[in-house]
């Protein structure tokens, strides 16, 4: 095999399928009415606090589309202009890996992935429509985070990290939730790019008052990805172009202009401006999913605010960014617009499997990837997960430790 094509993958996008119950299973009595599945004709919904989501057009996962059949969709190779629907085809059943983490081992041998981070699906969906009740939404999360650690485990053979959930609406119950992940072992947890609704309504995570959750996970060395999930600015959007539906797999040429990835650059703005990442500069934070286009526009705002407000920084605001943050730019997007703004060691590749728009299989990618040389596919492939997650690289070439960071991309 070629051996750039033989490096060993850290995926840093990969995901499970639910059960019925994972939200469920261990939510107090007083909020059991408040999530329910209902069934609508022949098709099975969610409903919380009594608004029905159609975000997961299957929130049981009994059957899916298969992994990957939405490619030509997201490689922008879609001539005859087909609907994410018809090139869904027939549905298939959830495969065994994406329910367990025996099976996921498996299949991670036959494809060639060494490691990957595997994110909940459902969790995409609660905190937009639990917001207006913060106590419930961490319930919700909560229930959520002790099935996954029962059914899957924080961590599994030191080769798969799930992903729990941290909610920040109410910074004490963060702080319990982010102690009950750390005791179960987590290595790695998920927060929703919004803004967060508490008693005070909505604010900004990175504000001074959510101090005291940054400082422990500074402390516990969490890395913290920030995965694409129900885009917050969906009611805005909605004021120009009322929706027939809001699922993630049905979405009008308008609102892929307007919702754009405009939730990870403010949410990477503010944690920016806000102060956080400069209070705490040992944090680690990586998108994932949120494609990349919106980094070159960031980069530039920040520039230019830094040079009419310089006393508003205590650094300049790429070196914040630079220093803090990771960016998995979805497969099909550009790897170049994060290597010229953040660095060769800050991009990671996600397959995003076991979903539809991702790869059917992550040695899928190569083929979008010509002319990447064999130093950049250790980074790529694995070893920038690797540096995110604190764990040892790969790459035997004993300078790939402190390789230069703003180099041309290849690919």
């Amino acid at each position: 095999m070629n051996e750039i094509h033989d490096v060993p993958i850290f995926d840093a996008d990969q995901h499970m399928y639910e059960t019925a119950e994972a939200l469920t299973k261990y939510l107090p009595e007083k909020y059991r009415k408040a999530v329910q599945f209902v069934t609508i004709g022949k098709r099975t919904r969610i409903a919380i606090l009594n608004k029905i989501t159609e975000y997961i057009p299957n929130p049981t996962f009994e059957v899916v589309a298969a992994p990957g059949a939405h490619e030509q969709f997201y490689s922008g190779q879609n001539p005859e202009g087909l609907t994410l629907r018809e090139l869904s085809g027939t549905p298939i059943e959830a495969p065994a890996a994406s329910r367990n983490p025996e099976d996921r081992i498996k299949l991670l041998d036959a494809q060639g992935v060494e490691a990957c981070l595997n994110y909940p699906t459902l969790a995409n969906l609660v905190e937009h429509s639990a917001a207006e009740d913060p106590e419930l939404t961490g319930a919700i999360i909560h229930s959520l985070n002790q099935w996954m650690v029962e059914h899957w485990g924080f961590t599994h053979q030191d080769r798969l990290y799930m992903t729990p959930v941290l909610t920040l609406g109410i910074v004490d119950n963060a702080l319990r939730e982010l102690e009950f992940i750390l005791e179960n072992g987590a290595k790695v947890a998920l927060i929703k790019p919004s803004a967060v609704y508490g008693y005070r309504g909505w604010r900004s995570p990175a504000l001074p008052e959510f101090d005291p959750f940054w400082r422990e996970v500074e402390a516990a060395g969490l890395p913290i990805v920030t995965h694409a999930s129900q885009p917050p600015l969906e009611q805005y959007v909605n004021m120009w172009e009322p929706p027939e539906t809001n699922s993630a797999f049905e979405m009008s040429s308008f609102k892929r202009v307007v919702l754009g990835h405009r939730d990870i650059s403010d949410m990477l703005a503010s944690l920016v401006c806000h102060g956080t990442l400069t209070r705490f500069p040992k944090l680690r934070i990586a998108s994932v999913e949120n494609g990349s286009a919106w980094i070159d526009p960031l980069f530039n705002a920040l520039d230019e605010v830094y040079h009419q407000m310089p006393k508003a920084f205590d650094e300049h605001p790429h070196e914040t960014f630079r220093r803090s943050v990771w960016v998995s730019p979805f497969w099909e997007g550009k790897v170049s617009d994060v290597v010229s703004t953040v660095g060769w060691d800050k991009v990671l590749f996600g397959s995003d499997w076991p979903h539809p728009e991702g790869l059917a299989e992550p040695k899928g990618f190569y083929k979008y990837a010509e002319g990447m040389d064999l130093r950049r596919s250790y980074d790529y492939m694995g070893d920038n997960a690797r540096r995110f997650m604190g764990l040892p690289i790969r790459n035997p070439d004993p300078d790939a430790v402190n390789a230069p960071v703003l180099e041309t991309a290849s690919i």
